[in-house]
């Protein structure tokens, strides 16, 4: 929960979120290649093959088309090289329908590039006919391809002046180890004065210009007080916002990461840009002595490398500030020796539903309690309700919310008139699947704090805070701080008392709107460290931190390993009703995450609701991302059809979510919001090297895209290995294929707010005496959009007599899929005999798959039902599938 309807949409268009519409040109044809137009494309070998699609109307498909790249490098002018048509055997795979009146053309060439190479396409139907560039029809800018070849790496024997140009000479920097390979690593500290007459000290310091001037850069600014969010540019370094962190890539393919520490010593440090389109820190302090601000910058090859360096050392900075032996210390490594793992999965693999944006602003207990039969009634089975803001007593004195204060413990009593207890046991008690419920509060109580007139003024004792942001100043009660830990276990046993087994601790950016450096340096850590040791001792990992991405919070709360992973908002909210924000709330929680994967948080993409013209455009989104799914559907309007396609049940009848262990995140650093190109959202799941890649693609512009994605993109995959790319959408295979093969590049189309998610399977091989070489893998939940985070062991081997055997272990029910590339020639009744749980299914639940006859599909969940098999200790489904490869 955050901001009004009306105030964001006015920030939307503020930050000239709508994105620009294509170029109004008469398009008879649309073309796309591999590298891309408009993305830098950085490749490890010089000599490569260029690919072209050329997608034209089924009139013109006998034309004579030709292609042709138009391009230039450092060294040598524009120059063009003819693509030529190649045969669909050939040719990149396509897992998506095509339009039926439309052909595909696919044209190649080979290329060898020495560093760098720009480019563009032109086309035509003859050779007498005219050239149509491809920014006319698309409004695409040109392509950019760097060379980064894989060679030994011993330093770059370089010093950070050589790569900072004008580097700032009153700047005390110094090399540092990286815990990252091939990285180079610098501190970078500026001085800063002391707080004085109760307010903070700032500076801004020149450091200098990145590369002398960068080919792209990428940035994660303070959106908004509470919230990261992403800026991108081509050109000079300009930031309408302070950042935390930036990345600059150099026109040589090198990756400079700055990354501003905060949180510690009472001091704040972000970045800026200055007229001149160099990095300016600017820097407050809140301690009473003279102190510098701290700015981590590390240079490798690619940015993950970068980032990973820069926020390795940022943790050990931190550690190092740590007293550890303190009470603190010693209590929250306490309270994390007695989680036990499969509370993690309790907590964060469930479904979830939010009262937020289903049930309004006005909270009652009859709404709440509707909402959960609605729920019931529809068959949607959720583990965790979260009741959202306006449950609590508030006084309601003052303009807006952030003027309200908190009365007292109580719920509303109007709103709740038996009390908060009452409510909780009545919906546990008819409703034993939900495991957990939750409830909202502010960090300090409410958006304006404490009522000075409430229960809660006269229990503990209070001081009064000024306050100075966009949205609100003015002064708000707070409790004092030496209060705060009463404060906090008193609440959260009230609420244990009351059935609430977790809390969404909300609006925790507040601390940093303070004015007071007094307040600032003896709060921020004792608000931050007590709510923390509070949830854990009362509610063990059941807490979400929201609106708590200041810069202190990041580091001081978020960054260090001496706790449990919890869960934290990623970006801002999900607004229904403003069109505009449901593409950029995508693309802000992926590129968000490139920082926030590196915290000691499990990110959290927000609520959703699946009756929404969105809905499938979050649900895949949220299903990448690993963290957590809850649904705020107003009652009675639920899509069935999407809650399925996330979620499954196990075998004791709960429904969970299948979270891939590696996080969600954008894949394509450097291409920004307002650039025509498909969010691509990358995850895995699995170990590594044997585990699954996943990449959505998500329209998030306002034209049709259509884009050439080779495998060798998708995250984890293995240069050597053999794989099978299934569509979630389609239920479409590929053929066996080796990442730099033709076939393993996908053409990919996405209409406006269209998505699809594509899942890498690594193929296991076999050798049949009688059949040949025959590959199989295991799909997972087909059906289900990240349906192989399902699966949680799986082995194969060849027995004797050429029979194969095939043993997975499931989270949930549901439809296995199998891929055999001999299916096809294959008998179920003869060559198939499948088990559950050690005992054969029903042969009706065994069938071939109606989309792609190579996959055999196990309706677990059908047979589970019929055979009347009950769950074990393990609370999991073993599937196991002999087959024989001799067949006749």
């Amino acid at each position: 929960m955050s901001k009004s309807v009306g105030d964001v949409d006015s920030e939307f268009q503020a930050i000239c979120i709508s994105k620009p519409l294509a170029p109004d040109v008469e398009m008879e044809a649309h073309i796309s290649s591999y590298p891309p137009l408009g993305q830098v494309s950085q490749l490890r070998y010089k000599s490569f093959q260029f690919f072209a699609l050329l997608e034209i109307s089924n009139e013109h498909a006998k034309d004579p088309w030709e292609v042709v790249a138009w391009h230039s490098s450092p060294k040598d002018g524009w120059v063009e090289t003819s693509l030529h048509p190649i045969a669909t055997s050939d040719s990149p795979s396509l897992l998506q329908f095509p339009s039926p009146s439309n052909t595909l053309l696919y044209f190649r060439a080979p290329f060898f590039v020495p560093s760098s190479m720009k480019f563009t396409l032109k086309f035509r139907n003859g050779s007498n006919q005219p050239w149509t560039w491809s920014r006319d029809v698309s409004g695409i800018a040109d392509g950019v391809i760097l060379i980064n070849p894989e060679i030994p790496f011993e330093g770059m024997g370089t010093t950070l002046s050589d790569i900072i140009h004008g580097l700032n000479p009153e700047l005390q920097i110094r090399a540092a180890v990286s815990q990252t390979p091939r990285t180079q690593l610098w501190t970078i500290k500026a001085n800063v004065g002391p707080a004085g007459d109760d307010r903070s000290a700032y500076t801004d310091t020149e450091i200098g210009t990145p590369w002398g001037g960068p080919l792209r850069y990428f940035a994660l600014v303070r959106h908004g007080s509470p919230w990261l969010g992403p800026r991108h540019g081509s050109s000079s370094f300009s930031l309408d916002k302070d950042a935390v962190m930036c990345s600059f890539l150099s026109h040589e393919g090198k990756h400079l990461v700055l990354l501003g520490v905060s949180g510690i010593a009472n001091v704040m440090t972000l970045l800026r840009s200055s007229d001149s389109g160099s990095v300016k820190l600017h820097i407050r302090n809140d301690a009473e002595a003279e102190s510098s601000g701290l700015v981590l910058a590390a240079v490798g090859d690619n940015f993950e490398s970068a980032m990973a360096a820069v926020m390795y050392h940022a943790r050990t900075v931190v550690f190092a500030t740590e007293n550890k032996q303190d009470q603190l210390t010693r209590e929250l490594q306490t309270l994390s020796d007695d989680i036990k793992p499969e509370w993690y999965e309790n907590w964060y693999d469930g479904l979830g539903y939010c009262t937020w944006n289903a049930l309004g602003q006005r909270l009652t207990d009859e709404k709440i309690i509707n909402a959960v039969e609605a729920l019931a009634k529809n068959r949607i089975n959720i583990s965790s309700l979260i009741i959202d803001d306006n449950w609590q007593d508030i006084d309601y004195e003052g303009e807006d919310q952030y003027q309200f204060g908190w009365k007292g413990f109580e719920a509303e009593p109007s709103a709740f008139p038996y009390g908060l207890k009452d409510m909780v046991s009545r919906i546990r008690s008819k409703h034993p699947s939900i495991q957990h419920v939750a409830v909202w509060h502010a960090l300090l109580g409410y958006w304006g704090g404490i009522a000075v007139s409430g229960d809660l003024a006269k229990t503990y004792k209070t001081v009064l805070v000024d306050r100075d942001d966009s949205n609100l100043n003015g002064p708000m009660a707070i409790i004092a701080k030496e209060d705060v830990a009463k404060f906090y276990n008193d609440f959260y046993q009230f609420l244990s008392d009351c059935g609430v087994d977790g809390v969404k601790t909300d609006v925790q950016y507040m601390i940093d709107t303070w004015v007071s450096a007094k307040l600032r340096r003896e709060l921020t850590a004792t608000y931050l460290d007590t709510w923390m040791v509070a949830a854990l001792r009362h509610f063990s990992i059941k807490a979400i931190s929201c609106m708590s991405q200041a810069p202190q919070l990041l580091f001081y709360q978020q960054l260090s390993r001496n706790r449990p992973v919890m869960l934290a908002r990623n970006s801002d909210d999900f607004y229904p009703d403003v069109p505009d924000s449901h593409p950029w709330h995508l693309f802000a929680n992926a590129h968000n995450a490139l920082l926030t994967q590196h915290l000691n948080i499990l990110p959290d993409w927000d609520m959703f609701q699946t009756d929404h013209e969105f809905a499938g455009f979050h649900a895949a989104a949220r299903c990448l991302s690993g963290g957590p799914i809850y649904i705020t559907d107003v009652p009675g309007k639920h899509d069935t059809d999407i809650i399925n396609q996330m979620t499954g049940p196990t075998p004791r009848g709960k429904t969970v979510i299948f979270r891939p262990s590696v996080v969600g995140k954008t894949t394509d650093v450097y291409t920004s919001y307002d650039e025509p190109a498909i969010l691509k959202i990358g995850s895995y799941h699995g170990r590594a090297v044997t585990g699954t890649p996943m990449l959505g693609v998500f329209n998030t512009s306002r034209q049709p895209l259509r884009e050439l994605i080779p495998l060798s993109n998708f995250p984890g995959v293995m240069p050597t290995m053999k794989y099978v790319v299934r569509a979630h959408r389609s239920g479409l295979v590929t053929r066996a294929v080796t990442p730099g093969s033709p076939a393993a590049t996908l053409a990919v189309s996405l209409v406006v707010r269209d998505y699809d998610i594509f899942t890498a399977f690594p193929l296991t091989q076999f050798e049949s005496e009688t059949n040949g070489r025959i590959y199989i893998a295991n799909l997972g939940l087909i059906g289900k959009m990240t349906g192989a985070a399902a699966i949680t062991t799986y082995q194969s081997e060849l027995l004797p007599a050429g029979r194969v055997f095939f043993d997975t272990r499931l989270k949930a029910l549901g439809v296995l899929g199998v891929y055999i590339s001999s299916l096809r020639n294959m008998s179920i009744e003869r060559d198939f005999m499948v088990t559950i749980q050690g005992t054969p299914i029903p042969p009706h639940t065994v069938t071939v798959n109606t989309a792609d006859d190579r996959v055999l599909n196990v309706d677990v969940e059908t047979a589970w039902k019929e055979m009347g098999l009950e769950a074990g200790w393990s609370n999991e489904v073993e599937v196991k599938v002999y087959f024989d490869i001799e067949y006749p």
